[in-house]
């Protein structure tokens, strides 16, 4: 009995590890965002969003809409057209990991 929880356990632990993205692979396939939202995220211009610091949730979520047409901008589209759902965790989780975005705090008065 003990072993079979042991196996259980161990491939319970090996599917969440798969689940989730891996941020070195992130920053590997993250070369072709480079160009509109930086290196690491932070854009060089205002024209572009800057997307480190965001929620990996949230860079998912997006990524699978411009893949599915649900957000309508055609360079990202094309972006992530070709972007498999372990690409997309990958770079979600390479580009939440990164200083970016804050929130900023509020005074009270």
């Amino acid at each position: 009995m003990r072993k079979f929880i042991a196996l259980a356990a161990l491939g319970l632990s090996s599917s969440f590890a798969h689940a989730a993205g891996d941020p070195v692979a992130g920053e590997q396939k993250a070369a072709a965002c480079a160009a509109c939202h930086g290196a690491t995220g932070v854009s060089p211009s205002p024209a572009f969003p800057t997307i480190a610091g965001q929620h990996a949730s949230y860079l998912v979520v997006a990524l699978e809409q411009y893949q599915k047409g649900e957000r309508n901008n055609p360079i990202m589209a094309g972006q992530a057209a070709n972007l498999s759902a372990q690409d997309i965790k990958d770079l979600a989780a390479y580009f939440s990991q990164q200083s970016g975005l804050y929130t900023p705090k509020y005074e009270q008065k």
